[in-house]
């Protein structure tokens, strides 16, 4: 028995040691042609998680201009028959420095906004600087609805798109006029903070909760070609708890960077107001202020005022009366840069063309930015440009001056910021 142990042994140790070589062989064979994905099963680093990146972390409130001598952007917006007068305001406003879009809704005819779109396009001075565009695809405007919202942001895309570098935004319609110059009003607005918003607004909505905010409304001009009134749903709602209704008048100078946010609207909030201000009446008197209101970067950017002279009716109605000659002397007492609202070829306004604007034969403001130059050959005068940060601002200019001043430097200025 003793004699065979050795062998027993040498049968069953050869094959173990074979077996230890294969396993080690493939062990390292494994180790060093295996994958970085197998290795990385075994040896995983710890990575540092990173926060996933959304588009509107990079949606900022923009910086102000630093130029000393701001621009302004303008909406001027008509009606059927308003062709005229929009030219007329149009020129009244005009500085090269500025921009412009101008719109007649669809309820001009095509061949009056055809002419409208000619006048831009061939009159010389705009063809020379293209600071000037008439916004091709109109829209069907009722005032009464939020038709004159969407037109409004409308606008303010195409401005912000095509018009380079503005500071200001302002809506007018074709029945305002100016009551001062551009040099005069650029004078003024380039010594005061360019990121204040001039908003009449306040949140006393009084009669309006219940006649306006609660009332469901339907504007057809959102889906009709036919401009017609707004009809009623006989269900009423509540008002809103998420955010704070405010009202306030219809014409504004807004902001740069405010426009951008309402076009933006990078937190939702202008989105989720529109959506239950296409229900409102007089819409386009409520969405800003609303807007402008319950965002935190502008509560404390409000200026309450409209910037215009206004006459209305006692109690008022739903539109002012028109200016005549007999409120000349009350128009330049507001010292309000703006008035509404004229009938069409009102002869108040020849006064304020003479008296306040100096008008040239052609309509245009004559200011720091251009000569006349009488040339024989020509139709129309050739303007030679000066420097175009040149101003020469006149009477208009303190006058406003003196608005301004007053509106910011008033004890009770934060006090009207959005109450």
């Amino acid at each position: 028995m003793d004699t065979n142990k050795p062998q027993k042994k040498k049968k069953w140790f050869l094959p173990l040691v074979v077996s230890l070589l294969l396993s080690t062989l493939l062990i390292f064979i494994t180790v060093f042609t295996s994958s970085s994905s197998s290795s990385a099963i075994f040896y995983r680093p710890r990575v540092k998680k990173h926060l996933p990146h959304f588009v509107e972390s990079k949606l900022k409130i923009s910086e102000t201009s630093k130029n000393p001598v701001p621009r302004l952007a303008y909406l001027i917006s008509g009606s059927v028959g308003d062709g005229g007068s929009l030219k007329r305001t149009l020129k009244a406003l005009y500085h090269p420095r500025n921009q412009y879009a101008v719109h007649l809704d669809l309820e001009a005819s095509a061949e009056e906004r055809l002419d409208l779109a000619r006048f831009v396009k061939e009159e010389p001075l705009f063809a020379k600087l293209g600071n000037v565009r008439a916004m091709v695809r109109a829209n069907l405007v009722t005032y009464r609805g939020p038709t004159m919202v969407t037109n409004t942001l409308h606008a303010a895309a195409i401005l912000l798109k095509e018009g380079g570098e503005w500071d200001w935004f302002i809506n007018l319609s074709a029945s305002d006029y100016p009551l001062v110059t551009q040099d005069d009003l650029l004078h003024v607005l380039s010594s005061i903070p360019r990121n204040l918003n001039f908003i009449e607004h306040t949140s006393d909505i009084g009669w309006k909760e219940d006649q306006r905010a609660k009332p469901v409304i339907i504007d057809p001009g959102l889906y009709s070609r036919q401009k017609s009134d707004v009809f009623w749903i006989s269900q009423k709602r509540s008002v809103p708890t998420a955010y704070k209704l405010f009202t306030g008048s219809a014409w504004m100078m807004l902001s740069r960077p405010f426009i951008e946010y309402i076009l933006w609207g990078w937190d939702n909030l202008p989105r989720t107001v529109l959506m239950y201000y296409a229900n409102f009446l007089s819409s386009p008197e409520g969405y800003f202020h609303t807007v402008i209101c319950n965002a935190e970067e502008f509560q404390n950017t409000t200026v309450n005022h409209d910037l215009h002279f206004i006459s209305w009716d006692n109690p008022p109605k739903q539109h002012p009366h028109f200016l005549v000659m007999d409120d000349f002397q009350r128009m330049v007492d507001s010292n309000a840069p703006f008035a509404r609202k004229f009938g069409r070829n009102e002869s108040v306004l020849d006064k304020i063309d003479s008296e306040l604007l100096g008008c040239n034969a052609d309509g245009y403001v004559p200011g720091g930015w251009f000569n006349t130059q009488a040339n024989g050959s020509a139709t129309v005068p050739d303007y030679s440009l000066k420097n175009i940060t040149t101003l020469r601002p006149g009477v208009g200019a303190q006058r406003l001056k003196h608005l301004v001043t007053s509106l910011i430097s008033a004890e009770d200025f934060h006090a009207k910021q959005c109450t």
